[in-house]
């Protein structure tokens, strides 16, 4: 995605205005200066090359210099190494990283199973690293890369574009000042999956093409016969390799809320599916989040809703009264309180709107604090990244693992709730749910292939 200019309406700072990192503040100007942190190149190298992972790498390589490229797929390599001629051409990340010493970052765009290991390998030899979201499909593996990034001092981020948007900054200024009251509910939204799950997820085993290394797409996952339903798209629906709708679309969709309103993780969770299997994640399903002490809001609810539902249609919450004639579908959120709704469409946080509108006019009418520095890549996390790492030190307001593994983990909540298929209180600070043990299986992969053992203890 296009970087997105900075407003110069009264949704911005005023024009200038100086940015603050921590508790230093830099203006703007000094990051474009000659001589500064920003005119320094990093060595910039990439583990996964096409569709996502394209884009992700020529986001990093703008001001930076490309030296090394992998994938597992020689077709995206091919492509890639069209664009950055000098860059080494490696198929094994392990071998990339252990061999091209002087790699500063990677950006990692693969599909979701081969995070964790890709990550790992680089936190462990201290690049920084940029990591698509979710950051990982199952919660022990995303709380290892945490505690590994946390051990080695790296500069970090997740993909979620929208994160870096300047409504992201303003909906939380907005909740600050009390634009809806009390907040009691909290609804959100997909017409994901758009590829198979439930009973049309079935494995057709074959044999692999010849541009496709399919022992090192597996990575830490059990050795399992080649299946042209997985690769290169449709593997996001299966348990093993995805995270499915909410895995897909939670680190977007739910990311402005539980940044606005400092959210954290719920004790409790339960979920109602429709054609869960062994196999994949269910054609459709509603997750409901519930914290019972928060300590801003009290008690509060965050529904979650996937798919569709068994008459075939999207599942929706229901309309509340101060939208009127309104109609919810695609992606979207609301924030409903005490004194009016927020309605968000589409799957980032742009152009919020108010409702009632006589409660839209009245909170809009006065001045609201500018108070959240808004990010200088607005819709572009990878240069946000590069910056911080020519900075010497993550932003704040990033996606930094500190603030996008908790987001990721609320919607492998989500999931775990829908596979255990009754309701279930969590535990974060242990990692399991509170007295069933059996649950276990759902939160660490059942198995790693050998070699592939990686954890933050070893790094």
């Amino acid at each position: 995605m296009k970087p997105q200019p900075l407003r110069t309406s009264r949704r911005s700072f005023i024009k200038g205005l100086a940015v603050t990192t921590g508790g230093l503040v830099v203006p703007r100007v000094f990051w474009a200066q000659e001589g500064g942190p920003a005119s320094r190149k990093l060595n910039i190298a990439a583990i996964g090359c096409g569709g996502k992972g394209e884009s992700d790498l020529n986001a990093a390589a703008r001001g930076n210099n490309v030296v090394a490229i992998c994938d597992v797929d020689s077709r995206s390599l091919t492509k890639a190494a069209g664009r950055y001629s000098g860059a080494k051409q490696f198929s094994d990340f392990r071998q990339m990283l252990d061999e091209v010493k002087e790699i500063d970052a990677v950006t990692i765009s693969t599909s979701d199973h081969a995070h964790f290991p890709a990550a790992m390998h680089a936190i462990g030899l201290g690049k920084h690293v940029c990591v698509q979201k979710p950051l990982a499909n199952t919660l022990w593996e995303l709380r290892e890369m945490h505690l590994a990034a946390t051990k080695k001092g790296v500069i970090t981020q997740m993909g979620n574009q929208g994160h870096t948007y300047n409504d992201n900054r303003m909906l939380k200024e907005w909740l600050d000042a009390g634009v809806v009251g009390k907040v009691k509910e909290i609804h959100v939204w997909t017409n994901r999956p758009i590829w198979p799950q439930g009973n049309t997820a079935t494995f057709k085993p074959g044999d692999a093409p010849d541009f496709l290394n399919w022992p090192l797409w597996l990575a830490q996952c059990p050795d399992m016969p080649y299946s042209p339903e997985i690769h290169p798209f449709k593997w996001r629906g299966y348990l093993e390799f995805g995270g499915g709708a909410i895995g897909d679309m939670g680190c977007h969709l739910m990311d402005p809320i539980f940044y606005a309103l400092d959210l954290g993780i719920p004790r409790h969770a339960e979920a109602i599916t429709e054609e869960l299997t062994d196999v994949a994640w269910p054609r459709g399903g509603v997750v409901k989040l519930t914290w019972k002490n928060h300590a801003k809001l009290g008690e509060v609810t965050m529904t979650w809703y996937e798919g569709k539902n068994a008459e075939g249609k999207q599942n929706l919450p229901t309309v509340p009264p101060e939208l009127g004639n309104e109609k919810l579908g695609g992606g979207g959120w609301m924030i409903i309180g005490s004194e009016g709704v927020i309605l968000n469409r589409g799957d980032q946080c742009k152009n919020p709107q108010i409702f009632p509108e006589a409660r839209r006019t009245e909170f809009l009418a006065q001045k609201i604090e500018q108070k959240y520095p808004r990010s200088p890549k607005a819709g572009d996390p990878q240069e946000e990244w590069t910056l911080a790492i020519k900075n010497g030190k993550a932003f704040d307001f990033m996606a930094k693992f500190d603030y996008s593994a908790p987001l990721t983990e609320l919607g492998l909540l989500g999931g775990l709730a829908m596979r255990v298929g009754k309701p279930i209180e969590w535990d974060s600070a242990k990692l399991e749910v509170v007295g069933m043990p059996d649950a276990a299986r759902f939160i660490k992969r059942a198995a790693y292939r050998k070699g592939w053992d990686y954890t933050a203890a070893k790094i």
